[in-house]
C-alpha cells in the first residue's frame, strides 16, 4: 500500500502536493469547521480502497484537531451515509 502524506489542506498519495496520484483536499469553513472538498485517486489506484482510507485520515485529523467535516464531494457524503460510526465528527 503507498503511503498517505498530508500536505496543505490535503492528504495524498505521490510524489509531492502538485504530482500526486491520489489526492482528498479540505478547506477551513469556520470555526472549527472543514469542508471535504474532492477526492481522487487515479485509474492505476482504483479498487484498493485508497478514497476510503483517504477520508479516514481526515477524519482522523478531524478528531487529532477537535475540527467537524462538512462532507462536500459526493464520495465523502456517501462514506459518512455508510459509516456511523464516523458520524461523530461530522457537523451538525
Amino acid at each position: 500500500m503507498a503511503e498517505i502524506l498530508k500536505g496543505t489542506q490535503k492528504f495524498y498519495i505521490g510524489d509531492s502536493e502538485d504530482n500526486y496520484s491520489a489526492e482528498i483536499t479540505f478547506s477551513n469553513v469556520g470555526n472549527k469547521v472543514i469542508s471535504i472538498d474532492r477526492t481522487y485517486v487515479s485509474d492505476e489506484l482504483r479498487g484498493q480502497r485508497i478514497a476510503q482510507q483517504l477520508v479516514q485520515k481526515v477524519i482522523d485529523f478531524a478528531r487529532e484537531e477537535d475540527l467537524k467535516i462538512i462532507p462536500t464531494c459526493s464520495y465523502a457524503k456517501t462514506f459518512f451515509e455508510k459509516n456511523p460510526a464516523d458520524q461523530d465528527v461530522l457537523n451538525k
